[in-house]
């Protein structure tokens, strides 16, 4: 996964904002452009809070009213990086489905490039925020012309394709904001365009909430007050159980069109003054105060590559308030390398202050910091109290210091041994660590033998990792050992919100140690996670997988409330009709086998999920996005036909037709499996570089080789002196002289002075 710098795109947003002011749209004092919304001091406003569409200009030249000529003074220079001029949207609609904990959201938009002379054209970047967990399933984009189309190859097609992508021509801005760059598009030209995401529903107090980023800026509403705005919502939501479900809030007026047991159907269509400016939000429930679920099955495609049937087990935790929850044990394990320096470990340790103030006096608690040893704060949990509590805070501002290398392992086994053996309490593990080390598979095999008597409940572990050089599958095996859960924050300001959340979850334990019964006549039964993790208040819990031979109509779910009391329940067993359980359960899985196949590095477990990864359009780790493009009109039937080809069994290689389409690869969109050799040298989350095709570093090191010679010939005071006189005019004369001479002096001069360089 490669973050772009989202400070830098805000900027470059500002800058078109500014820039966008240049343009002309006639005499009706009525119909001036919108006003952009004031900046904030941290750029965030400007950072997309719907799906947005971007005229990139690099050349200021090109920017005008491409139907009347505005004959603004004339502007020199390029802009670098390019501005971003937000594009103006002529309509758009969007239609959310939801199945279980997952939501499948279909956007469908056009915008208008008004910014660019008719005669000029320029890139368009795409850019989609998306909600919890969000996974990008594919975009489809007409132009006059020409259409594209996203689809999914393996690592080893990606090989064999030249690579004729730039940084930038897509990925990730934020982990939650997918962008994707449209090259040349004619200045007047519409775009319509259709993006396809999954994302997770959230779980609280016995509600189920959908959250869809779809917040419009004033400034994307078209000039012209005659252009017909329409704004259209369809929502489906199907819970796959056989209880009603009964609607709560919802952000915009929805009329109720459908409503059948465990389903509702609603739709908006209107023609509006102005776009959306709040999220969608809708929430509904199922009314019941006990623990109540369900198993559903499907039959595999004929071109699946997995063909044992497929299951999904489901229970919701329900809406009793007076459950016990579970008495907790708590060590926190932080990590304080030197990668930690500065704001990571300040924003830690107040996630772990405002998480110890969360205790109840009746839970107990330690802290062990680690580095390449450990400091530990008592050598056994001491009870909650008001004052425990503010002697670990000092505590850890006192020994909190960034510094030295990372064993993950030592503090792990220590924490096993802090435990007391009391009946009625939780004990929980809360890892946070921003690297990864060379001995995680051994670390696994540690725990994993620490953890096996079932009959007892043995030390729940959750995991919270920081950024892209820790191994977020390491951190993944490890909470699905210990029935716990992982979560992770990919930039400095979401490490406080998100490991309250992850602890809040760990709180919420309302039935540990969750067997299911009368599976033992099934021929084969895979589940993902294997080990079962514990129903949490605050979610729905779900467990998926595949199998052979007769599902029985009835199961048994076991498990151990709060107050050591014994749960148990029947599950009925349904076909999947209306629920499409493949696409469902697809991340979820795709997930889970990647943790096996990192942990037993087994090849072929990788080449099957990269073909799972194909079929359901679910990015990997084994596979890699890229852009066609084809005719004007034919993106769907292209995409189709392609798709249909990548599910063929026999097919090996995908072969592209240059007369139909051209191929363009997109930014690697998967995590990563950590870095070692990051984590050693203590680099900082964050610090990693877009890397630069091979032509272009050699060209880079040429020019930096030589121009820094050059300079180490000048005179700097005088330099200095000499550009502090010069006018505008002669500014721009010397610069493009330089620009000129450092180009051919690279080439010419070479051997004099880029002599020894790798590629000179």
């Amino acid at each position: 996964m490669v973050l772009f710098m989202a400070e830098d795109f805000s900027k470059s947003v500002e800058d078109g904002l500014k820039l966008a002011k240049r343009i002309y749209f006639g005499k009706d004092r009525s119909v001036s452009p919108p006003k952009p919304v004031a900046m904030d001091k941290t750029s965030k406003s400007y950072l997309p809070t719907a799906p947005m569409m971007y005229a990139v200009i690099s050349d200021p030249r090109i920017v005008d009213n491409p139907d009347i000529p505005s004959y603004q003074p004339h502007v020199y220079g390029r802009c670098d990086p390019p501005a971003l001029i937000p594009l103006q949207m002529n309509g758009i609609a969007l239609e959310v489905n939801t199945y279980l904990e997952t939501a499948f959201v279909t956007m469908s938009g056009s915008w208008r490039v008004h910014c660019v002379m008719g005669n000029r054209s320029c890139d368009c970047r795409l850019a989609v925020p998306m909600g919890e967990q969000g996974s990008i399933l594919g975009v489809e984009v007409d132009v006059p012309r020409k259409s594209y189309c996203t689809q999914l190859i393996t690592m080893e097609e990606g090989n064999d394709i030249e690579k004729t992508s730039r940084a930038g021509d897509g990925g990730f801005l934020k982990p939650h904001i997918f962008t994707l760059t449209i090259p040349q598009i004619d200045g007047g030209s519409n775009l319509s365009i259709k993006v396809r995401w999954s994302q997770k529903l959230s779980y609280h107090d016995g509600q189920i909430k959908v959250i869809v980023p779809f917040c419009f800026p004033e400034y994307v509403t078209p000039a012209a007050k005659k252009v017909s705005k329409k704004e259209k919502i369809e929502l489906n939501v199907n819970c796959g159980t056989e209880m009603e479900v009964l609607c709560n809030t919802t952000s915009h007026p929805l009329k109720e069109i459908r409503r059948q047991v465990g389903k509702l159907g609603f739709s908006y269509e209107a023609e509006v003054l102005a776009w959306s400016s709040v999220d969608f939000n809708f929430s509904f429930s199922v009314p019941s105060s006990q623990i109540h679920g369900g198993v559903l099955l499907q039959s595999p495609s004929v071109h699946d590559v997995d063909q044992r049937e497929m299951f999904c087990l489901y229970l919701f935790p329900g809406n009793h308030q007076t459950r016990k929850v579970f008495r907790k044990e708590v060590v926190f394990i932080v990590d304080i390398s030197g990668s930690m320096r500065g704001k990571l470990l300040e924003d830690t340790k107040n996630a772990v202050s405002a998480a110890l103030s969360k205790l109840d006096p009746k839970d107990s608690f330690s802290i062990i910091a680690f580095n390449g040893e450990i400091f530990i704060f008592s050598s056994s949990v001491q009870l909650a109290t008001t004052e425990a509590i503010e002697s670990a805070i000092q505590w850890m501002s006192i020994n909190f210091i960034a510094g030295g290398g990372t064993n993950i392992l030592l503090p792990l086994n220590k924490a096993m041994e802090l435990f007391s053996s009391s009946r009625g309490s939780i004990p929980i593990i809360f890892l946070i660590t921003d690297g990864s080390v060379e001995d995680e598979r051994h670390i696994c095999d540690v725990v994993k033998s620490h953890l096996t008597n079932e009959e007892s409940i043995h030390p729940r572990i959750y995991t919270f990792g920081i950024g892209l050089y820790c191994n977020h599958y390491f951190l993944k095996m490890l909470a699905m050992l210990g029935r716990g859960h992982h979560d992770a924050a990919f930039d400095a300001d979401s490490i406080g919100s998100r490991v309250e959340r992850l602890f809040t979850r760990a709180s919420s334990t309302i039935l540990a140690n969750i067997t299911i019964d009368a599976l033992e006549d099934l021929d084969d039964f895979e589940a993902y996670p294997s080990r079962m993790p514990d129903l949490l208040s605050e979610s729905v819990w779900t467990v998926s997988g595949r199998y052979k031979g007769n599902f029985p109509n009835t199961i048994q779910a076991r498990g151990i409330f709060g107050d050591l009391n014994n749960f148990v329940t029947d599950l009925n067993v349904h076909k999947a009709k209306e629920i499409p359980l493949d696409r469902v359960i697809a991340k979820h899985q795709i997930g889970w086998l990647t943790v096996q196949a990192w942990f037993s590095e087994n090849k072929q477990l990788e080449g099957k999920i990269a073909e799972m990864s194909r079929q359901t359009g679910v990015m990997s780790e084994y596979t890699q996005m890229i852009l066609l493009e084809g005719p004007g009109g034919t993106q769907v039937s292209e995409s189709g036909r392609l798709q249909e080809a990548l599910k063929a069994p026999e097919f090996k290689r995908l072969v592209i037709d240059p007369k139909v389409q051209k191929i363009m690869l997109v930014q690697k969109l998967g995590f990563g499996f950590g870095n070692v050799d990051a984590t050693a040298e203590n680099l900082p989350p964050g610090s990693e570089e877009v890397k630069l095709p091979e032509a272009a570093e050699i060209f880079v090191r040429a020019t930096s080789n030589c121009c820094g010679k050059m300079c180490g010939l000048c005179c700097c005071p005088c330099c200095i002196r000499l550009c502090g006189r010069m006018n505008d005019q002669c500014a721009l004369v010397l610069t493009q002289l330089c620009v000129a001479l450092a180009f051919f002096g690279c080439f010419s001069c070479a051997d004099l002075c880029c002599s020894g360089q790798d590629g000179g």
